[in-house]
């Protein structure tokens, strides 16, 4: 009898589970992608997964393959990219945001699917985080109250504001709540909120436009992939116009804005890869709760707020996980 025979009875009679099954045929499994932004912006996240797929013994060329799609921050080219990946048929996906969620859920709907960002919950992509069931599992990177949290980090480093600034995504599917949460900030803090909607990447430079015409002082960038594939652009226009500014992805401080806060990006897709191992080894996504964030960053770029004339307060300084000096 020769081995693969053997190893099919003994997975037969359970004497192996399908994992060390898939194990010993030394199987290489493909690892699907999709995430609205680009690689660029994504890279060290993306990093941080493959790290500690590693460490769970997952191997890129070895014993799994990663099958990529980036949509540059342009939605439309979501659905065509999420029926790319499941032509490959791979045992599981993780895609980021909940728009692309949206885009491979209806491409591959009996593929597991773990989300590495986004609100899948408010997307009415799944009814119950604890108990997602279906094939979506992961983790939300929401922060509910995110743009009061910006405006009041914004005034604490520049108590003078009086006018801010917010750049929003209407194709976020959090962006009546964070415009709601922004305009009660606005009210609770005595200052002028201006909004502008810039939902794809053309529309970036004249909804800061709108927002400079309002007579913005400072700028804070509502979440999303669209904003954060294009945070050079953006630091710039605040730079140009003296703008203390805040943003939701790491880079937005590495890239020249004033402030980062969010969510443990490096953090959550570690954890990504959890969810993958998991699934690889049998678990129904279904049955694996929904995550919420539990660790947050927050990034002072002293050399921008020095070129603004800003003097940092200690309040600011020692809540930073980084400074950029």
């Amino acid at each position: 009898m020769n081995k693969r025979r053997k190893l099919l009875i003994a997975l037969a009679a359970g004497a192996i589970t399908p994992f060390a099954f898939a194990q010993q045929e030394r199987k290489v499994w493909r690892i699907g992608l999709l995430n609205t932004a680009t690689r660029q912006a994504q890279g060290q996240s993306l990093a941080a997964m493959i790290d500690a797929l590693a460490a769970l013994g997952w191997h890129e060329g070895r014993n799994f393959t990663l099958e990529e799609r980036w949509a540059d921050g342009n939605y439309a080219r979501l659905p065509s990219l999420a029926a790319e990946i499941a032509a490959k048929s791979p045992a599981v996906i993780v895609v980021a945001p909940s728009r692309a969620v949206a885009a491979m859920a209806k491409a591959a709907p009996d593929i597991p699917i773990v989300v590495a960002s986004g609100d899948p919950l408010a997307a009415g992509l799944v009814t119950n985080l604890a108990h997602p069931g279906g094939m979506i599992t992961g983790l939300t990177n929401v922060i509910t109250q995110v743009s009061e949290k910006f405006l009041e980090l914004l005034l604490d480093a520049v108590p003078s504001l009086r006018r801010v600034g917010f750049l929003v995504d209407p194709n976020n599917p959090n962006h009546a709540l964070m415009i709601d949460s922004a305009r009660r900030a606005a009210a609770k803090h005595s200052v002028q909120g201006s909004f502008a909607e810039a939902g794809n990447a053309e529309s970036i430079e004249r909804a800061l436009l709108r927002l400079a015409k309002d007579g913005a002082q400072g700028l804070i960038v509502g979440t999303g992939p669209l904003f954060s594939s294009h945070t050079k652009r953006i630091v710039k226009f605040a730079a140009d116009r003296r703008w203390p500014s805040i943003g939701g992805v790491t880079h937005f401080a590495e890239d020249g804005g004033m402030l980062a806060y969010g969510a443990d990006a490096a953090a959550r897709w570690r954890r990504v890869a959890w969810y993958i191992d998991q699934i690889l080894k049998g678990k129904k996504p279904g049955d694996l709760p929904i995550e919420q964030p539990t660790k947050f960053d927050m990034l002072v770029n002293i050399r921008t707020a020095q070129a603004l004339g800003i003097k940092l307060p200690n309040s600011i300084l020692v809540q930073a996980t980084r400074v950029i000096e």
